[in-house]
């Protein structure tokens, strides 16, 4: 288990602190909801939980397979509902790798990518749309 302090500060902030390792991170309600938008906002570290994820369990992949993923790069677009409740309702996903479209482990990375915990843990109501971007050859 991974203990996160979340301390309220007021105004719609809060100071999150990661339990081993002492690192925080500040959370600010957006500006369409009533905060000032001054930090990331607790539904957009879902977004990036989502992308770091991906990139690191490829990363693990590449790894074992002794490839360079460096120049990786993975954009969230986070959208909200209209309709109450509020929530997230897609988190378009764009993935730029830097190898070649016809790369013997594009199947693997692709997998595991969709295999990361967060992705695993996202609610089945959330689009998820993936636009894969390979160097083509």
């Amino acid at each position: 288990m991974v203990e996160i302090n979340i301390n309220y500060e007021g105004g719609l902030r809060c100071q999150n602190t990661h339990g081993p390792s002492a690192v925080q991170v500040s959370t600010d309600a957006p500006v369409d909801n009533n905060g000032k938008g001054e930090s990331f906002s607790p539904t957009d570290l879902v977004a990036t939980a989502l992308g770091s994820c991906m990139a690191t369990i490829m990363g693990i992949v590449a790894e074992r397979k002794g490839l360079e993923l460096e120049g990786l790069n993975i954009k969230v677009g986070k959208h909200m509902s209209t309709e109450l409740p509020r929530r997230i309702s897609k988190l378009e996903v764009s993935i730029e790798v830097p190898l070649p479209d016809d790369h013997p482990a594009r199947k693997a990375l692709e997998a595991a990518a969709l295999a990361c915990p967060v992705h695993q843990s996202i609610h089945p109501d959330i689009e998820v749309p993936i636009l894969w971007k390979w160097q083509t050859t």
